[in-house]
């Protein structure tokens, strides 16, 4: 039974329900190593015989209740796996670890299949995938460019067609420049919504483990398995009530872009996919409005000059002040630094970072998402080496303050240039917004018409809607808060998503009240009055009514279909004098009437 190039999840449970075993994936993925050929790849391989055990193990067990049964991934060599050296891309600090790292703990729980560990920018410091004494991973899509850091190695495994995902690290965007060095999406989570023991350390306080995919859907669906408290981790944080990343498609968006001089490319190519990319995205429903993110900006150029330097240099201490020859020259030079700072400084970055934090709130407050490039570009081999922290610094530019501000962030495809380099955007969001990203992430990715990774095979089709979730309520609108109305967008901000338009049993009166309707039960002498259903956390339900002006409030309204919902009423003596607009059948056809 043969194989795609493209192992998608979806693909792979094909695979396994038509009859395919753990142990032939296994074995074509191990050829698929082989013809690859990147001895920089893999710092520590299973061994054939290990890999096939735990195929057969897999087998032995079957897949009920294992979400990723059969599903291949590796792991960035600063995450523990039992049993393999934990050496951050640094020889002389190897350790052999007793234990799983939690998170891979929990993905091998959920029948993964672990490949081995592989290369890095040197204790992930940096963005590009040079520093390592190991030799640099290839790039899978085009081999002269650096194929992006810190996880590296986590990149190529996937765009070339042997994992299906990979646990990378993020601090300064080391989950995402990566991806689109490598067409390839990139998810950085929350921090501490997956626990980050067992994981060396960079800047303990703003790490995650990220997840590499060839898709939105796959990298979401590896979180929701990694993701939760983990009470011995100190920087693990419980999700809120309901709260998934798996994506949630919506009719709208309201959509943040920077503003146009804030903007850097470096090239006229990548200028044009950025503009591409926001054209698909107004296309799918997004209104998009231009923001000043020039503090976020300025505070990411503390992440490498201010508190977070000394952060890198406390995880390291033993190593930079005992033995710092083991280092990297490039690594060992930034680390060092940390030494020097001051603890009264360091004051100053975390009140800077605060301020940041206001300006993100504002700018979430007007918006769901905010849309901006990946990366200015993708440098040559040639570039990096010439100027090794200033290009490096230059990849930073919009991933910098995203762990600082507390926000939440997916990196996908958006194109290739003339010379065939791939270009990326990243959405961002506040923390736990992970449903929001992947909603119009993944509409984004497929719109595009790219393919996975190196892959050559086509990014399938979005998923569509899911009906209502756990923990929404649906919610029927009639009037000025229907999709494209003047209140819309307080159902939107609240997390609101269009199901489907909808009309009453004919049981309902409908009233102009100047501007907005009442819709008022009646027992004789109704119709059916034509709205739409909305989802809307339910959580925020009371916030919405809060809004609501008297006469109106929520009550149960029957659908014409039997379905009982929550919905816009009015009180019967809040009509009394208002003309009746019955006769309309809905909001929209009295105002068009009207106009």
């Amino acid at each position: 039974m043969s194989l795609p190039a493209a192992l998608t999840r979806p693909v792979l449970a094909r695979y396994y329900a038509e009859g395919g075993s753990p142990v032939a994936l296994a074995q074509e993925v191990l050829a698929r190593i082989v013809a690859y050929a990147d001895p920089a790849l893999f710092l520590h391989q299973l061994p054939e015989a290990a890999l096939l055990a735990q195929a057969e193990a897999l087998m032995a067990a079957g897949p009920e209740g294992k979400p990723l049964y059969g599903i291949p991934f590796v792991v960035k060599d600063n995450i523990d796996v039992a049993g393999l050296p934990t050496t951050a891309a640094c020889p002389g600090f190897a350790y052999t670890p007793s234990e799983h790292a939690t998170a891979v703990a929990r993905l091998i729980e959920a029948g993964a299949l672990m490949l081995g560990k592989v290369n890095l920018d040197q204790f992930a410091t940096g963005l590009n995938g040079t520093r390592s004494p190991y030799g640099t991973p290839r790039n899978a899509v085009v081999a002269d460019r650096i194929p992006g850091g810190s996880s590296s190695g986590s990149a190529t495994a996937v765009s070339a067609g042997f994992a299906t995902f990979s646990l990378g690290t993020d601090t300064a965007g080391s989950g995402r420049v990566p991806a689109m060095c490598q067409n390839i999406v990139g998810l950085k989570s929350t921090v501490g919504a997956t626990p980050s023991k067992g994981m060396v350390p960079a800047c303990r306080s703003i790490d995650l483990i990220s997840v590499f995919a060839l898709t939105v859907e796959d990298a979401a669906e590896v979180l929701a398995v990694m993701a939760g408290p983990e009470p011995s981790d100190p920087y693990s944080r419980p999700p809120p009530p309901g709260w998934s990343p798996a994506p949630v498609p919506r009719a709208s968006w309201r959509l943040a872009v920077p503003l146009e001089e804030q903007l850097l490319f470096d090239t006229p190519d990548d200028a044009a996919l950025f503009d591409a990319a926001l054209k698909r995205a107004e296309a799918l429903g997004a209104v998009t409005h231009r923001v000043d993110i020039a503090p976020l900006l300025k505070v990411a150029t503390r992440l490498y000059d201010g508190a977070w330097v000394a952060e890198r240099t406390s995880a390291l201490r033993e190593v930079v002040t005992q033995r710092p020859e083991i280092m990297h020259p490039v690594t060992r030079s930034i680390v060092e630094g940390g030494l020097t700072r001051l603890t009264v400084d360091a004051f100053d970055d975390f009140h800077a970072v605060a301020e940041a934090r206001v300006l993100a709130r504002a700018i979430f407050a007007e918006a769901d998402l905010l849309l901006v490039p990946t990366a200015p570009g993708v440098p040559t081999l040639a570039q990096l080496a010439a100027e090794p922290i200033a290009a490096n610094s230059r990849l930073g530019t919009y991933t910098n303050f995203v762990n600082l501000c507390d926000l939440s962030g997916l990196a996908v495809p958006a194109g290739f240039r003339g010379d065939g380099v791939p270009f990326g955007v990243t959405l961002l969001a506040p923390a736990w917004e992970e449903r929001r990203l992947g909603g119009l992430g993944a509409a984004l990715y497929a719109a595009a018409g790219l393919p996975m990774g190196a892959t050559g095979v086509a990014t399938p089709p979005a998923p569509p809607a899911p009906g209502l979730l756990p923990g929404e309520t649906a919610l029927f609108c009639v009037g000025a808060h229907m999709q494209g109305l003047p209140l819309n967008w307080q159902v939107v901000e609240k997390g609101g998503r269009l199901l489907s338009e909808a009309r009453t049993a004919p049981s309902y009166r409908f009233y102009d009240l100047g501007g907005r309707p009442g819709m008022v039960r009646v027992a004789d002498g109704g119709a059916a009055i034509a709205g739409e259903v909305w989802a809307l956390p339910t959580a925020s339900i009371g916030a919405l009514l809060a809004q609501v002006p008297a006469p109106l409030g929520f009550g149960r309204v029957t659908l014409e279909d039997g379905a009982i919902v929550t919905g816009f009423l009015c009180e019967a003596a809040g009509v009394e004098a208002a003309p009746e607009i019955t006769a309309f059948g809905g909001w929209r056809a009295y105002k068009q009437q009207a106009a």
